[in-house]
C-alpha cells in the first residue's frame, strides 16, 4: 500500500478542482469578477487553448489540447506505475497527473477549461488559473527540484518503497 499511497493525491486534487470550478460556474456569471485583495480576484474565465490560453484562436486547438494531454496522461500513468521512484517523485508525478486529469475532464465535458484565480499588479495580470493548474505547477516544481538536487534518480541509495 505504501508504494501506491501517493495515488490518493489524484482523487483528492481532482475533487477539489471539480468542486471549485463548479462553485464558480454556479455562483459567478461568465466574465464576472470579485476582488479579494488589491492583487487577487476570483473571476469566471474560460480557456479554449493550452497553458495561458496558448493557441486558443487556432482552429485545431480543440483537437490538439484533447489528444496531446491524453498522450501525456497515458505516459505519466505508465511511468509512475512501471518504474520505482522515491516518494517525492511519486508525489510530484501524482500532482501533475491529477491536474492534467482535472483540466482534461473540463475539455471533454465543456470544450474549455474553467479558470478563476486572477493574480495581478495594477494593470498587469497573470493569466487566470485553477486548482488543476496549481497542482500541475507544484508537481513540476517538485519534480524539477528533485532532479536538480539529484534525488530523482531511480538508482541505488534512493527510497523505493
Amino acid at each position: 500500500m505504501q508504494r501506491y499511497g501517493h495515488l490518493l493525491i489524484i482523487p483528492i486534487i481532482f475533487a477539489a478542482d471539480r468542486w471549485t470550478k463548479q462553485l464558480i460556474v454556479e455562483h459567478l456569471k461568465y466574465l464576472g469578477s470579485v476582488e479579494v485583495t488589491p492583487f487577487l480576484s476570483i473571476v469566471h474565465a474560460r480557456n479554449y487553448g493550452g497553458a495561458f490560453g496558448f493557441m486558443s484562436q487556432h482552429g485545431l486547438s480543440t483537437y490538439i489540447f484533447l489528444v496531446l494531454p491524453l498522450i501525456i496522461i497515458a505516459g505519466l500513468i505508465y511511468y509512475l506505475l512501471r518504474y520505482p521512484h522515491n516518494a517525492t517523485v511519486r508525489c510530484s508525478l501524482s500532482c501533475i497527473l491529477a491536474g492534467a486529469l482535472g483540466n482534461m475532464y473540463d475539455r471533454l465535458v465543456d470544450g474549455y477549461v474553467t479558470d478563476f484565480i486572477d493574480v495581478y499588479y495594477k494593470n498587469y495580470h497573470w493569466p487566470a488559473f485553477n486548482v488543476a493548474d496549481m497542482s500541475i505547477s507544484i508537481g513540476i516544481g517538485m519534480w524539477v527540484l528533485t532532479q536538480l538536487l539529484g534525488q530523482g534518480s531511480r538508482g541505488k541509495g534512493h527510497e523505493q518503497a
